[in-house]
């Protein structure tokens, strides 16, 4: 079982994106926990107006929202009974057992996977601490919940979860209406990712063909700290009309972003870990260029993105785990990740390829003159009888006949 969490800034926006689903007969609210109603006897107003009422009771909190995501193998098709109780397990572990929470079944990715909607806020109004929350009590309740309820570990190499990102091609311009097409994107990448930059947050976005632009340095969009949605050509270069972040649903403007930034630096640790492994798994293949080492990575949903200055010489390397949904430069990751350190293993593994190749062609070479001496040796014949021993060279006397 793999579990994601994130923290929302708005909870309609939250709820509203897993009640779209069950309107489009994708997923299924299952189970409430501290609701007034049960869930067949509630719509989308009575549960928001729950948590509202709920998140009302702390109005100087800025987190009032939990989203999760547990996510399991996809031999693993568990009834709703069985989901329940993994829900439930898994919140009371981490601390939200008496917590207003929503569980929905997702059935419209290749895993079973379960969304869970929760309020931050105690009843008294207080709120729940959940500063590294996904490091620590997350990743214990995990390793707990899998060992009680038999779930398939995650890591474990023959059955890896797989989280695809759920948009698989890029947007082409003219194809969708740009604004609903970008929304889309917008709302599957947000608040589902970690990453900590725009320049992050667009690496993320470059993949789906689509840019969050500040405008250009002095201009009136960039000194109003304003943000601009651009779909992209495969160059990166923008095409069609600019979107308005503020015109989108959920205002993902650049505020919004700023305050994405400071939550996802709290739970990176285990996401660093998880993508230093791929790396590393890339590395012991030795690949003797960028470009195999690319291409290796993106076997494995790593992307690749390489920053590059107005020359074109490349400065830095940024890599999307899209498995995990996670983004990290390469010098986060350490010196021997970084665009320098990179290269310097390239060229030596490319060294010593070239030596080995060198060596071999030496030792065929080597080879190829011994067969030929050994040959030439064989098939000789020299004139006369030089090489006839001595003893052999006598002539035979004839015996005398006796009389």
């Amino acid at each position: 079982m793999v579990a994601r969490i994130t923290f929302p800034a708005s909870i309609s926006e939250t709820l509203n994106y897993n009640e779209h689903k069950v309107q489009k007969g994708v997923a299924i609210c299952v189970a409430e926990n501290n609701f007034l109603l049960p869930i067949t006897a509630m719509n989308f107003y009575h549960k928001l107006d729950w948590f509202n009422q709920r998140n009302k009771l702390n109005e100087r909190a800025t987190t009032k929202t939990m989203h999760v995501s547990l996510n399991f193998s996809p031999s693993e098709n568990f009834p709703v009974d069985k989901l329940n109780s993994i829900a439930q397990d898994y919140m009371e572990r981490i601390g939200f057992g008496d917590q207003p929470y929503l569980v929905y079944q997702h059935k419209d990715a290749g895993h079973p996977h379960l969304h869970i909607v929760a309020t931050t806020i105690r009843g008294d109004g207080t709120r729940i601490n959940t500063h590294n929350i996904g490091r620590n009590q997350s990743e214990m309740a995990r390793k707990l919940v899998e060992e009680k309820h038999g779930l398939i570990k995650a890591g474990t190499t023959s059955n890896e979860l797989a989280l695809a990102a759920p948009i698989q091609n890029r947007l082409e311009y003219g194809k969708s209406e740009t604004k609903r097409s970008i929304a889309n994107v917008l709302k599957q990448t947000i608040n589902l990712y970690n990453y900590v930059s725009l320049a992050q947050f667009n690496a993320i976005l470059s993949k789906f063909g689509v840019k969050a632009d500040r405008g250009k340095e002095g201009s009136f969009t960039h000194r109003k700290n304003g943000l601009l949605y651009r779909m992209i050509d495969k160059d990166g270069q923008a095409i069609g009309i600019p979107i308005k972040a503020s015109s989108i649903a959920g205002k993902p403007t650049l505020a919004y972003l700023e305050n994405r930034f400071t939550l996802n630096e709290t739970n990176r640790d285990v996401l660093k870990l998880q993508l230093k492994n791929s790396l590393d798994n890339c590395l012991m293949q030795r690949p003797t260029s960028l470009d195999k080492m690319i291409q290796f990575l993106s076997s494995q949903s790593v992307q690749t993105v390489l920053r590059q200055n107005a020359e074109g010489r490349i400065y830095g390397i940024t890599f999307v785990d899209h498995k995990n949904r996670s983004v990290f430069n390469g010098s986060e990751l350490g010196k021997e990740y970084s665009i320098v350190g990179l290269a310097k293993k390239l060229k030596t593994e490319k060294q010593k390829v070239i030596k080995l190749i060198h060596t071999e062609q030496k030792n065929a070479e080597k080879s190829a003159q011994q067969m030929e001496g050994l040959v030439n040796d064989l098939l000789q014949t020299e004139p006369g009888t030089q090489h006839i021993p001595f003893q052999l060279k006598k002539k035979k006397r004839k015996k005398q006949r006796g009389i």
